[in-house]
């Protein structure tokens, strides 16, 4: 970097230089305009050096000038900015000195980018003093400013981290960031450019389009002001004329991204080796990481794009081969499906080469039709070259590699295929987790439902869909799929189906509607409903287990599925799931093989959970999964998911139980489903739908539950007849749900019917009929019935004491849930010595068995200190606390112990 010669605004006002320096530059200021006739110059300053703005009464000739004003206004500002140092353009060169000039015009991008701040002073644009910040009376004027028409200014808007925009007044209208919009409609310059995103990430052709409409007032500068655009040096020699500016520019360019041997190894872009690619959007992460991985040319760099078949690797190498071509010397394109196919891309290379090279000899001597062995030895050593360092080679589709556990006798071994030297760049796409020839970047699905309707409404043809309720739920249901938001939109053109409808057939006729589809160009002979099958056979060939998982999953919900929840799948007559489920080691291996072909992924949601992490598929995966790989129903995988979730339903005495249900209630939500719709052999899975009737009690989806007990009390009823004791727990049961609904008088009938068949069956002592007794008693109570319930509550606790014996009792749950209650009981009925005593025994035993600071303890605690309140104002709190208290813990106290009860 050359001298830089700043100005200095001292505490009195005087505006002097700074000693020029190359090195330990101070924080400064920086100025941007343009030039008007009278400009403050070096020699001017020179002269009234030490000058202040009010020098005397005569204003000397250099303050006269209309530039004086943008120095004072810069020097101001840099003041009120804490800074002391300005630099000005105008008057800090010495443009008499060709040397200095040359060095400031390779050096002035890096000042403007080392800047603290810089200020845009705007010469055309006024803002009227109305003291309101009304944008509407500069913005035309702000749009139509030369300031945005000149071709220095450009890398001055670019460059500093910091831009303000000042009006001729010296007010400010706001910043590079506040104004984004506005600049970005005015020049064209994305936003990632104009935030600091490294030049490097824009291809020479978007850089030489933001220097399109603007002018210079010296001809060569045109090309000159984009040197530091470029990142280039070259010695500026006014009176070349524009023309060969430009032609030492695009030298420079050329030498810097290719290197100086580029042109005897220059081969054109041939697009018909590329596959078609069609409404690319966003990926802009993933192309910045790779254009950063890949610009190093001083050895070989390598990118693997890997993920999930239909997520745009493909279309996102092309994007990037395309937008960074100017960078290579030549850009290849081979199908790496399998060894054939690869040993027929080389040959195409060749050509290729050949067309713009013919006296290459190393190629030229080859046979190209009958030994393609030897192709592609001679294309890598072409390659090889020392000097041929700029290439970039892309290996599209390597889904079948070479791995330990691959059977395959077709799968590929790429490294025959790559060049030896460490020079050239390479990209591989692969569906494939294992493939480690470079830096891997997961392509996944796009993370914004606006990236998706941007694909729909390109394909469809429908614009204007960003609001549209019924085209963001079916972008939602494609869940950032390329693949499947193309193949909707390319339907949608040619029809005149609406946006929900579309979604309704794609959730009942997934298959038909993929298999009427038109094909996408971009996609080849692959679809919707066959890009995953390849995937699927190869599985299948390394995996049984993995295979037969995969179609197991149709049958529980796409998300969330993890080993404990398949661990009673073992029953089933199937020896690949018997071995699947053994044990948690073939379970992983038979996942991990899944995730390795991008099928399946491991759950990352920030979720609170229980147990070990889940696993996923994506939306359209589970679509193909149940009407591709299902499309034969299997009913004993539907009812080995059933036994599977069933089996996992925890009861509340089990630590973490609530988190456990919510991981599990999606699952049910899908079976539910296939009972309803008769998808299902229900024959003796009576204790299934119980144990879902638990679930949705549990969590509060009341009128669920009802509808699963009645099923189960149907089936216990003809299976076991209604006074077994199976079925006495679900009659039970259904006496929790009415009472907990509001349905006293039911409830009361299914008490009576379950206490009845309970002594009959147990007898009147059994801690089973015990629990059903207590349950009435607080039946009773929530009808008003004190005396009934009382009754109730005696028996029961007595019950409990003979059964169990004094000492077991006060620590069995069910009895001090009878104590509770019984102390709820007597502090209704003012009895409150008596509720003292039954709400202590009470909490001596939660305190043993739950600990101290449980739920219950806390709120007998609460009752026993409203007790000791002896005034008639306190007994109506404490009356208040005990009745929200006791249809707060209603339900739990209904429930049955574990081990006991349906």
């Amino acid at each position: 970097m050359s001298l830089m010669r700043l100005l200095q605004r001292k505490p009195t006002g005087e505006i002097v230089f700074r000693e020029p320096t190359s090195g330990d530059v101070p924080s400064y200021a920086i100025l941007s305009h343009t030039w008007g006739k009278e400009e403050v110059i070096l020699e001017d300053i020179q002269v009234g050096a030490g000058m202040s703005k009010t020098v005397s009464k005569t204003v000397s000739k250099t303050v006269s000038k209309a530039g004086w004003e943008k120095i004072q206004f810069c020097a101001k500002q840099a003041a009120a900015d804490g800074l002391q140092y300005f630099w000005v353009d105008t008057c800090c060169i010495d443009k008499k000195n060709a040397v200095e000039l040359g060095a400031a015009i390779n050096s002035m991008f890096r000042w403007y980018q080392n800047a603290a701040r810089c200020y845009v002073y705007l010469s055309d644009v006024s803002k009227p003093d109305t003291g309101q910040n009304d944008q509407s009376s500069w913005e035309e004027a702000f749009r139509k400013s030369r300031w945005f028409t000149r071709g220095w200014t450009l890398q001055e808007l670019i460059a500093p981290r910091l831009v303000d925009f000042f009006s001729l007044e010296g007010k400010r209208l706001g910043n590079k960031l506040s104004l984004e919009s506005e600049i970005y409609q005015i020049t064209g310059i994305v936003n990632k450019a104009l935030r600091g995103d490294a030049l490097s990430n824009f291809s020479i052709k978007e850089r030489r389009s933001w220097a399109e409409r603007r002018n210079t007032t010296i001809e060569e500068d045109a090309a000159y002001c984009l040197i530091g655009i470029f990142d280039v040096s070259m010695v500026p020699n006014y009176g070349e004329r524009r023309d060969q500016a430009f032609r030492r520019l695009e030298d420079e360019i050329h030498r810097l991204y290719k290197g100086i041997d580029f042109e005897q190894f220059a081969v054109g872009l041939n697009l018909a080796s590329f596959p078609e690619a069609t409404q690319f959007v966003a990926r802009e992460q993933e192309l910045s990481k790779m254009h950063g991985l890949l610009q190093d040319h001083s050895s070989r760099s390598c990118v693997v794009l890997h993920g999930l078949g239909g997520m745009g690797k493909t279309q996102l190498a092309i994007t990037y081969a395309k937008r960074h071509k100017e960078k290579y010397s030549g850009i290849f394109w081979l199908n790496a499906n399998d060894e054939d196919s690869l040993k027929l891309s080389f040959r195409d290379v060749v050509q290729q080469v050949l067309r713009y090279h013919p006296s290459t000899i190393v190629l030229s001597s080859v046979d190209q039709d009958k030994d393609l062995d030897q192709v592609v030895s001679v294309v890598k050593a072409w390659l090889e070259f020392p000097r041929n360092s700029k290439w970039l080679m892309i290996y599209d589709n390597f889904d079948n590699p070479k791995t330990p556990g691959n059977p395959d006798s077709s799968a590929v071994d790429i490294r025959q295929f790559l060049p030896r030297s460490d020079h050239g760049s390479i990209i591989i796409t692969t569906r494939s987790a294992r493939v480690r020839q470079g830096i891997r970047i997961h392509v996944q699905k796009l993370p914004d439902v606006s990236e998706g309707l941007e694909i729909v409404s390109n394909m469809s043809g429908r614009k204007g869909i960003e609001k549209d309720p019924d085209a963001i739920a079916l972008v939602k249901e494609l869940d950032g799929l390329p693949l499947a938001l193309s193949t909707a939109g390319v339907y949608l053109e040619h029809v005149t189906t609406s946006f929900s409808d579309y979604l309704q057939l794609y959730k009942t006729s997934w298959l038909k509607l993929q298999t009427t589809s038109p094909l996408l160009d971009s996609y080849e002979d692959r679809t919707l409903h066959t890009t995953w099958q390849i995937t699927f056979d190869r599985i299948q060939q390394q995996n049984t287990a993995s295979a037969r998982l995969l179609k197991l999953w149709a049958y529980f919900d796409r998300q969330d599925l993890w080993f404990d929840l398949l661990r009673h799948a073992n029953s089933v007559d199937d020896e690949w799931i018997q071995k699947l489920t053994k044990d948690e080691l073939n379970f992983n291996e038979a996942i991990t093989l899944l995730c390795t072909f991008g099928l399946v992924d491991l759950d990352k949601s920030p979720q609170q959970q229980v147990g070990a992490r889940g696993y996923n598929v994506h939306s359209c995966v589970h679509s193909w999964i149940v009407f591709v790989l299902n499309k034969e129903w299997d009913k004993s995988f539907a009812r080995l998911a059933l036994t599977c979730v069933a089996s996992q339903v925890p009861s509340i005495n089990e630590k973490d139980w609530w988190l456990l249900q919510r991981r599990l209630l999606q699952h049910v939500a899908r079976l539910n489903v296939f009972i309803v719709d008769g998808k299902l052999d229900i024959d003796g899975l009576d204790w299934a739908f119980h144990k879902l009737g638990d679930l949705f009690t549990d969590q509060g989806k009341l009128a669920e539950a009802e509808k699963m007990y009645v099923r189960a009390l149907q089936g216990k009823e003809e299976a076991l007849g209604p006074d077994h004791t199976s079925t006495l727990d679900t009659v039970h049961c259904l006496g929790n749900l009415y009472g907990d609904q509001g349905k006293l008088a039911e409830a009361e009938k299914m008490y009576d019917r379950a206490l009845q068949g309970k002594e009959e069956a147990l007898g009147p002592d059994h801690t089973s009929t015990l629990n059903t007794v207590h349950c009435l008693g607080i039946l009773y109570g929530d009808q008003g019935k004190l005396a009934e319930a009382e009754k109730m509550y005696v028996r029961a606790l007595q019950g409990y004491e003979g059964t169990l014996g004094l000492e077991l009792a006060s620590s069995y749950l069910p009895a001090l849930n009878t104590m509770f209650a019984f102390g709820d009981l007597f502090s209704q009925t003012d009895r409150n010595d008596m509720a003292r005593t039954m709400y202590s025994r009470a909490l001596s035993g939660y305190t043993t068995v739950q600990g101290p600071s449980s739920k219950w303890c806390r709120q007998l605690e609460d009752r026993l200190q409203a007790l000791q309140v002896a005034s008639a104002e306190s007994k109506v709190g404490q009356n208040e606390l005990t009745e929200s208290g006791a249809a707060e813990s209603r339900s739990l106290k209904r429930k049955l112990p574990s081990g006991e009860g349906g």
